[in-house]
């Protein structure tokens, strides 16, 4: 049997995987609980994660405690890794960089995301599929 594949995703991914848990985003999640990948996480990325989840717009859909216990149960399946030592520009957002960083310096399999800065990415050495991309991908395996 084959290692499933290591993955960096998006905070937009695991936001919306958070808030809806009928969409394409939780489902995908759903599948790294089930060990078909391995999700890959950094403390910037955990830190970017917290922050966006206590945003004002998003208090009626994530209580303090849904946050904490979506972030336990993130990092109870996924493998923390140190963040990258730089962030070179490899995007047109800088904030999305690290994510690149993060995902070279790691060596992961692909880099999962909804932002167009980073799906429409190219010769960055990484691989960037959408959410649905990539659930297709290990939904076949």
């Amino acid at each position: 049997m084959s290692k499933p594949p290591r993955v960096v995703v998006d905070t937009n991914v695991l936001i919306a995987a958070a808030i809806k848990p009928t969409g394409i985003c939780r489902e995908l999640l759903d599948t790294a609980v089930e060990l078909q990948w391995q999700p890959v996480l950094s403390p910037q990325l955990l830190s970017e994660l917290e922050t966006v989840m206590r945003r004002a717009k998003f208090r009626s859909k994530l209580s303090e405690e849904a946050i904490q216990d979506f972030i336990a149960g993130l990092v109870g399946i996924s493998e923390v890794v140190a963040d990258p030592p730089s962030t070179a520009t490899h995007t047109l957002d800088p904030d999305d960089d690290y994510l690149v960083a993060l995902a070279l310096a790691a060596r992961v399999d692909v880099l999962v995301s909804g932002d167009r800065h980073l799906t429409d990415l190219a010769g960055a050495g990484v691989l960037v599929q959408t959410p649905r991309d990539f659930l297709a991908r290990v939904s076949e395996a």
